[in-house]
């Protein structure tokens, strides 16, 4: 994993990129990829990158040309199937001068155009620019792991794996924050691309390739999902259950294979202690070698931490392993260096744990972990998805006393669990029952009470957002087969276009990992696994209660059967508590305050003064609503990027030695 930036002129005769702009750009990105920088202008465009080094260390630096010298390419991410790529390229005659990835994208896009992104099996943000044509075409993996923020400016196009670059280019970018993007994200946890945090920057879409060529911006999905249609009838796998663990295992293996093999550094993994780390680690482990390095995340809460699963699988793997331990101060203290990664707010601090994670994985030599993220996406492991099959059951026969019972059965990992209270859960579950059948009924408890933090914003936020109903907007533009598909499928589709692909592979992952140079890979959301997930019916997934029963059965005998046969718990951190201790850095009380709420104007000041009054009188029992945890998260985070990046500028003044510099332009200006 890298990064990526640059400047393109929007019209002929626009002003030559300046190359001092190009490496601030590569600057702000220093810590995605610290090995090597380069740049590239001409009249019209220019390029930047950040490398870590992880495919081809001796000859794959960036920006890369074409042998002819006229398209170059910048590039952050892996294409593991590149070398099967290469080999059918050779065939068409194509010569290559280097052994990295990088060079098949060059030569894959002149052999096939656009369609070459459908062959890429992988994760990436690539930018091509074809000198001759002046044409930039953009493009991003299927569902969003490699980030890439466009803004127009001017008549200049920037773009950049972070916000931050393009802020460190022009001082003149107005920096602010949407209030489409905070509304989205008081709702969703995310915003969903296009739309961004900050006004004038969006976000190319997952799975979509972007062309600007002669005045004119053409987008399309080159990648859509491909669900079973109504029921499991009609299923687009025909085998049976045990075909599928078979096919499932041989996916998996495969996808690991390639994630350990290809690359010329050493690959570890996390272990969560929960069956989706466990598998990877698990098939990871037979292409390690001799030395196989996994790394765990441990709580001092009790509540959060499960390390007795963790070292149950690395003692089975025999692997050399790591720990770091986390405590509410260690959260609290990390967290602005965690929200400058981010770059956007959160509501949860469970990115910081794992931005510590990732600077113990660093620590120990290692640029690359395999992650088990995207099984519960893909297979149908999380509670919001049992939680959305009984409340359509129970929707089918709303006077029912009996259906409603089997909401007993969720969240059991909850100290403080939802579905405690019969009477509460019953009216909270119970809400809007008769819209069933509706698009997003099962997301539809857990964004109603997220929208309900909005009752901390300030009057000119609530007017900004006035008749806007970013849900409705949402579910007003779905994928033209979604209607089509069945219940478990639509629930899916959701929960990957919003929390996966903005928060869990953002804010947890991809800005956790780079922020300390490390590249995470994910063999769940490898192209062919995902496309099988897809395929399967419904109950081969969700299996009446039973999540993940396929991915079960796969695992069955290279994971233990007590991590198999756990309940589900999903990785979580102490979120409010961490920020009331009499120890609390001083910056909470600077960001919260009466001024500085008020220079920011997302939050009322008196409603930010109140809960936070309210979090630090409860502190002392730790019993924090679900709703005032959000709340003090969502608000801290926000402030603390109002003041990274509003009321001051990222710089990208890091002193960077620039080894591949060319300078096509005719423009002798060199800032």
């Amino acid at each position: 994993m890298c990064g990526i930036a640059g400047i393109v002129g929007l019209r002929e005769g626009a002003t030559s990129p300046g190359r001092e702009a190009l490496v601030h750009m590569a600057s702000a990105l220093f810590h995605r990829g610290p090995d090597e920088f380069g740049v590239y202008r001409d009249d019209r465009a220019g390029l930047a990158h950040s490398r870590l080094s992880i495919i081809d260390l001796s000859t794959g630096q960036q920006p890369m040309a074409d042998e002819n010298g006229t398209i170059w390419i910048v590039f952050n991410g892996e294409v593991f199937n590149y070398v099967e790529l290469r080999e059918e390229l050779v065939a068409l005659g194509h010569r290559f001068r280097t052994q990295s990835d990088t060079e098949v994208i060059l030569h894959a896009y002149r052999a096939w155009g656009d369609a070459a992104f459908e062959r890429m099996n992988g994760q990436w943000a690539v930018a091509i620019w074809d000198s001759v044509a002046k044409r930039l075409v953009l493009s991003r993996d299927r569902v969003g792991i490699c980030p890439l923020h466009i803004c127009e400016h001017a008549g200049q196009l920037y773009f950049a794996s972070e916000v931050k670059a393009i802020f460190a280019a022009n001082p003149d970018i107005p920096r602010a924050f949407d209030p489409i993007g905070i509304s989205q994200t008081f709702t969703f946890w995310t915003v969903v691309p296009p739309q961004g945090v900050f006004q004038g920057v969006t976000e190319l879409e997952p799975g979509h390739v972007r062309t600007y060529e002669n005045g004119t911006v053409r987008d399309r999905a080159y990648w859509t999902p491909a669900y079973p249609v109504d029921s499991d009838a009609r299923s687009l796998f025909q085998g049976s259950l045990e075909d599928a663990v078979n096919e499932v295992r041989a996916a998996l293996e495969n996808a690991t294979s390639l994630r350990m093999l290809r690359s010329d550094v050493a690959v570890g993994s996390y272990l969560s202690g929960g069956l989706d780390s466990s598998l990877v680690a698990a098939l990871g482990r037979r292409f390690a070698g001799n030395r196989f390095q996994t790394f765990s995340l441990r709580f001092e809460d009790a509540e959060y931490d499960e390390t007795e699963y963790q070292r149950l699988m690395a003692n089975g793997l025999d692997s050399e392993h790591h720990e770091v331990v986390v405590s509410r101060s260690d959260i609290a203290n990390v967290f602005p260096e965690v929200i400058y990664h981010a770059e956007r707010p959160v509501l949860r601090t469970a990115p910081a744990p794992l931005f510590l994670l990732s600077k113990l994985v660093r620590n120990h030599g290692v640029k690359v972990v395999l992650t088990g993220e995207g099984a519960d996406e893909m297979f149908a492991g999380y509670d919001i998805f049992r939680e959305g099959k009984v409340r359509r059951f129970w929707g089918r026969q709303p006077a029912s006393e009996w259906r409603p019972r089997l909401l007993e059965r969720l969240y059991p990992y909850l100290a403080r669990s939802p579905v405690s209270q019969q009477a509460m859960a019953r009216q909270f579950f119970g809400r809007n029952i008769a819209a069933h059948r509706a698009p997003g009924f099962a997301h539809d408890t857990r964004w109603h009470s997220t929208n309900a933090l909005k009752r901390l914003f300030s009057r000119d936020m609530q007017a900004a957002n006035a008749g806007r109903d970013v849900i409705g907007e949402l579910l007003g533009n779905l994928h033209v087969d979604f209607a089509q598909w069945g219940s478990l499928a639509q629930d899916q589709h959701l929960e990957i276009r919003t929390l996966l692909s903005g928060y869990l592979l953002s804010s947890q992952g991809d800005r956790m990992l780079l922020g300390n140079s490390v590249e995470g890979r994910f063999p769940f959301l490898d192209k062919d696994v995902i496309a099988l997930a897809d395929s399967l019916p419904a109950s081969y997934k969700l299996r009446v209660l039973d999540e993940k029963h396929v991915l079960k059965r796969a695992a069955a005998d290279v994971v233990p059967h007590k991590i198999i046969a756990r309940k589900k718990q999903p990785y979580r951190a102490p979120d409010a508590l961490s920020f009331v201790a009499g120890n609390a850095p001083d910056y909470i009380d600077e960001v919260l305050s009466e001024p500085a709420v008020r220079e920011a104007n997302v939050f009322d000041p008196q409603a930010v003064a109140q809960l936070l009054h309210k979090c630090r009188t409860r502190g002392g029992d730790g019993q924090f609503s679900n709703t005032d945890n959000m709340a003090l998260v969502g608000a801290l985070s926000t402030q603390l990027l109002h003041r990274q990046f509003i009321a001051s500028r990222p710089e990208g003044s890091r002193a960077i030695e620039v080894l591949t510099d060319i300078d096509k332009s005719s423009n002798p200006a060199r800032s």
